[in-house]
């Protein structure tokens, strides 16, 4: 077998490591035999899930932590879709350190004209419109709307798809989506099913991230 080109580790700011196990499942098509290791891992201390401003706050320093105490690593993924702590890390490593809702919108604009995205509450929706508003693409959002569901069960959780089925169509056939973006790394099991049901591109974040991540490492190394 091939010698793997480069590391990249992929975290789970939030404490439950079923949404880890699940986008790690999703991420084995990605581990090519002479492509970059992709490593997954849980952070101990954040909370179950980040589903509120003071959950993303409160794992910024622990995921800087992370970030410069891995020597292993090429790159980074930090798997939640608010990017907590993302500039922080940036500011702490000189190597590249990937968001998910960043690499997820970027994504869905080369997919689409305007993404619609889903979220697991409501009140993540004013935080992931801050954010857009501060990358300038906030224009480009046909609508976000919301599970209702917490992280876990989004990971878990039966009827979870038939609800992203539900609030996707609206995103397509009321906000005028033309593409839908999974707000959160623990719907990726869902992302193939949700796609086929809706007709339109469905980007998974963490697949995007992980995507850029694996093109700037081999880049990287010639």
């Amino acid at each position: 077998m091939a010698e793997r080109k480069g590391d990249i580790l992929v975290i789970n700011p939030n404490s439950n490591p079923a949404v880890t196990q699940g986008f790690d499942a999703a991420l084995e098509k990605f581990r090519f035999a002479d492509g970059p290791a992709i490593r997954c891992a849980t952070l101990a201390e954040g909370p179950f899930g980040v589903e509120t401003q003071r959950d993303a706050e409160q794992v910024v320093l622990p995921l800087r932590r992370m970030v410069e105490t891995d020597n292993q690593a090429d790159a980074f993924v930090i798997a939640c879709y608010s990017d907590p702590g993302l500039q922080v890390c940036r500011e702490g490593t000189r190597r590249p350190v990937f968001g998910i809702a960043e690499c997820g919108v970027l994504t869905a604009l080369a997919r689409g004209d305007r993404f619609g995205v889903i979220a697991i509450a409501a009140k993540s929706i004013r935080r992931h419109q801050r954010y857009l508003r501060q990358m300038g693409l906030i224009d480009r959002l046909a609508g976000e709307r919301p599970l209702e569901m917490s992280v876990a069960e989004t990971a878990s959780g039966e009827g979870t798809l038939a609800r992203m089925i539900e609030i996707g169509r609206t995103l397509v056939h009321q906000d005028g989506a033309d593409v839908v973006v999974m707000g959160c790394a623990g719907m990726c099991r869902h992302r193939a099913p949700l796609e086929e049901a809706l007709g339109v591109p469905v980007v998974d974040p963490t697949l995007a991230a992980v995507t850029m991540a694996i093109g700037t490492v081999t880049a990287s190394r010639g």
